[in-house]
């Protein structure tokens, strides 16, 4: 049953980009795949992660998490998606696991693993390999997990810049208001702040009303407004 509420559709391709700050279409490409065009026709890039409802574009939270970590290697690092889907191809064999981004052992030797991979594809330089187990560590320390290791919240990042987020203030639980983000110390849904703060309340009263500190308003604003104002 709990695994239930993390494997269950529940996201929207634009929604999930939304809150992973990725482009929808990007993130479109990762889970349904895309046709690109060469010489002698069209060619088929099959997705890299399984969405729970692939039919539809629905994404889970398990999925979320997914996303959440191929945007470290992606985005950090512009490496092409058909040399990541190798590597995750790799460690799916390596592991024995239809998800190794998000399994445990990911984040000791998995890492590693990882990076090798992808210096063997792209000729990573050694300095490139350390940034990229460091965006990788940075992108798996916002994930938490239950005893059985299994992801059970995600704090997204609410910086266009991942290095500069200190804050867990805002996070992503699917056993709390259908797994929209939240304020953690309150669990005001952020949306909701968003909406009253464009309506034109100021930061001090929505501190007031929600017993709040000025940063956890702060927070909310950027994680629903900043995406879509890029």
């Amino acid at each position: 049953m709990e695994r239930a509420i993390y494997d269950a559709p529940a996201y929207r391709i634009h929604e999930a980009a939304d809150y992973l700050r990725l482009p929808a279409a990007t993130l479109r490409s990762w889970v349904i795949g895309r046709n690109y065009p060469v010489t002698a026709g069209m060619r088929r890039f099959e997705p890299i992660i399984e969405i729970s409802d692939p039919e539809k574009g629905y994404l889970s939270f398990t999925n979320l998490v997914e996303a959440h970590v191929l945007s470290a290697i992606r985005r950090q690092h512009n490496i092409p998606l058909h040399r990541v889907r190798d590597a995750v191809h790799f460690l799916r064999g390596k592991f024995g696991s239809d998800r190794p981004l998000i399994e445990e052992q990911f984040q000791t030797d998995g890492i590693d693993l990882f990076v090798e991979k992808m210096k063997e594809l792209v000729n990573v330089s050694r300095k490139g390999q350390v940034a990229m187990r460091e965006i990788l560590e940075l992108h798996l320390r916002r994930i938490e997990r239950n005893p059985m290791g299994i992801p059970i919240r995600l704090y997204p990042f609410t910086h266009s810049k991942p290095e500069l987020q200190t804050t867990g203030t805002v996070v992503i639980d699917p056993a709390v208001s259908f797994g929209r983000p939240i304020i953690r110390r309150l669990g005001v849904p952020t949306s909701l702040i968003a909406e009253r703060y464009k309506a034109g309340e100021g930061v001090d009263d929505l501190v007031a009303d929600y017993g709040a500190e000025r940063d956890e308003i702060e927070e909310a604003i950027r994680c629903e407004l900043q995406v879509r104002a890029a």
